[in-house]
């Protein structure tokens, strides 16, 4: 792999990985989460985790794409022992992400479609939470529009895709992950302007224990667990596949922590958007679909200049999406060039084909489909469950032992490769927790999450 492109600066590099972190999750899911279990007592305990368990486990997958300078099944074949078959993940790791972008290419549509009806003033005239409602039921019904938002996604990031690693992926995203952190300041500082918008920031960020008790300590405990595991996207060789482009001159581990950072800086800041206006406008913050689909445009329609702030807030959201969907792809396209040896045009092709129809069951699965169901989950949610319940746990518990135990790649090989450059290192004593109790921790969430 003598040819291996790399990254052009180390600032590419971070943008691109944390672009692939951020995502919807950060947006969507956090703030909630956050409000719902004691605001600042979450917040304090996500960090713990974040820092306990998801910098060593993104440490992992780093350096096992550095060290191989291959994507997810190759990487496996060219570190593990002679004879075994550490390289079969790999290829979950591959059905992993075609398993996410099904329905992450859909989600991704709906932030196209929303930042297009408020530019072109769909919201206008609107004033209650009963007619943003019907905006997005209507969406949901009609799955031409749907199909067209998804197909333009999924279109555009693979053409993204066909250029080589810095005048594509690399270039993009530096693009719109600039362009997102500008963003979200400028959408910060609006809300938490607003009149009334202290009492947002409080039930947001300050440690509220009686809520939390609520809540149920543990329950809190778990949440916060969860979501600093997923919020990386670890497990399924998303992240590996940029491990494969770093230069060695810097060390893994200082650079999973300035991932990380970044990730948790849009996750904070989304909060500080969300929270002060709908206390703001009276609203009260709700889970799901709503939240971002009824809510918030609610929100922005009782606004001055709601229109405007609405078309920035889901450009911010597009950039999130769509930086999540090129990053994964690129992981699709690197393996299918090295697995299959297709060169780069046949390989843009087949994917986007692919992924136009794999991506097809989702839309359908809220209109023509609607009744196809699983224990009351739609197809997306049956999609969803698959990747962020089972694969990217067990994906990263295989990480895990693979490059800690002598069975696998071996903790004195990641840690040298962890610790190649300049930069924040990786301690050896740490070897026994990462032995014994982050398995236990990553195999905690597995279970809770299967129950």
């Amino acid at each position: 792999m003598g040819n291996r492109e790399n990254f052009k600066s180390t600032l590419g590099f971070i943008l691109v990985s944390a672009g692939c972190a951020i995502g919807i999750g950060n947006v969507w899911k956090f703030p909630y989460v956050a409000g719902a279990n004691g605001g600042g007592v979450f917040v304090l305990f996500y960090l713990l985790f974040l820092l306990i368990m998801g910098i060593p486990v993104l440490t992992m997958e780093l350096a096992v794409g550095r060290a191989s300078r291959q994507s997810a099944v190759g990487s496996y074949k060219a570190l593990e022992k002679k004879g075994h078959k550490w390289h079969i993940h790999g290829w979950f790791c591959v059905v992993g992400c075609y398993l996410l972008m099904m329905y992450y290419t859909t989600v991704s549509g709906w932030m196209f479609g929303y930042f297009f009806k408020f530019a072109s003033g769909t919201f206008d005239g609107l004033s209650d939470a009963e007619a943003s409602a019907s905006v997005f039921n209507g969406m949901l019904a009609n799955p031409l529009e749907m199909i067209l938002w998804m197909a333009i996604t999924v279109c555009a990031g693979f053409l993204v895709c066909s250029f080589s690693l810095q005048k594509g992926l690399e270039r993009i995203s530096k693009i719109m992950m600039l362009g997102l952190l500008a963003l979200i300041v400028i959408l910060a500082i609006n809300s938490i302007t607003l009149n009334g918008a202290i009492e947002g920031i409080k039930f947001y960020l300050l440690p509220d224990f009686s809520r939390a008790m609520e809540q149920g300590l543990g329950n809190v405990i778990t949440a916060a667990m969860n979501q600093a595991f997923f919020t990386l996207s670890i497990g399924i060789g998303s992240m590996e596949i940029f491990g494969s482009y770093m230069t060695k001159d810097r060390t893994i581990g200082g650079q999973a922590v300035q991932i990380c950072a970044l990730d948790t800086f849009v996750a904070l800041m989304a909060g500080l958007i969300i929270f002060p206006a709908c206390f703001s406008f009276g609203v009260q913050p709700d889970a799901g679909p709503p939240l971002i689909f009824v809510t918030l445009p609610n929100v922005f329609m009782n606004m001055a200049g709601g229109r405007i702030w609405g078309t920035l807030f889901f450009l911010f959201m597009t950039f999130a999406s769509f930086s999540t969907v090129i990053a994964v792809f690129q992981n699709l396209v690197a393996a299918c060039e090295e697995n299959f040896g297709w060169k780069k045009k046949t390989t843009v092709i087949v994917n986007c084909v692919f992924m136009l129809i794999a991506s097809i069951p989702c839309v359908l699965g809220y209109n023509l489909w609607s009744s196809a169901t699983i224990g009351g989950k739609n197809i997306l949610d049956i999609e969803d469950f698959l990747v962020s319940n089972i694969l990217l746990p067990a994906g990263a518990l295989v990480y895990l032992i693979f490059c800690v135990t002598r069975f696998g790649w071996g903790y004195d090989n990641y840690l040298a490769e962890c610790n190649e450059g300049k930069g924040l290192k990786m301690p050896r004593w740490l070897k026994p927790y990462f032995q014994f109790i982050l398995p236990i921790l990553i195999a905690v969430i597995l279970i809770t999450g299967l129950i």
